[in-house]
């Protein structure tokens, strides 16, 4: 299994940016693709975007193409998501995943970190 710890949450007014960060280790990390996913109070965990392990094959949710941009680098294990022009509707807890292929469901994906807070204010 791989070990996720998320980084880079906090405050920020709308239309700023943060950069998160997700730190991963374990044996299965160089071949896993990687994704973002945020849960909002009283709402279900949505998929935000998900990378392959080489980095060639990238997507989305519609609700934030264009203003985030996920990114990996296996030598330094880490996946990052730049997030710019934040909406308070971006304000959720942020959580990086594994899995074996960049899909857009939270069951396709086995590790996941504990997440961290991104709150918009407007």
């Amino acid at each position: 299994q791989v070990q996720l710890v998320e980084s880079g949450g906090g405050l920020v007014q709308a239309g700023g940016s943060l950069r998160l960060s997700c730190a991963a280790s374990g044996r299965t990390f160089s071949r896993q693709a990687m994704g973002w996913f945020r849960q909002a109070p009283v709402k279900e965990r949505e998929f935000v975007a998900a990378i392959s392990w080489s980095g060639a094959t990238m997507f989305y949710a519609d609700s934030v193409k264009g203003r985030f941009t996920i990114s990996i680098d296996n030598a330094k294990n880490t996946v990052d998501l730049q997030m710019n022009s934040l909406k308070p509707e971006d304000t959720a807890v942020y959580y990086c995943a594994a899995g074996r292929y960049p899909f857009r469901s939270t069951g396709d994906y086995s590790s996941w970190g504990q997440g961290t807070q991104v709150t918009v204010s407007s």
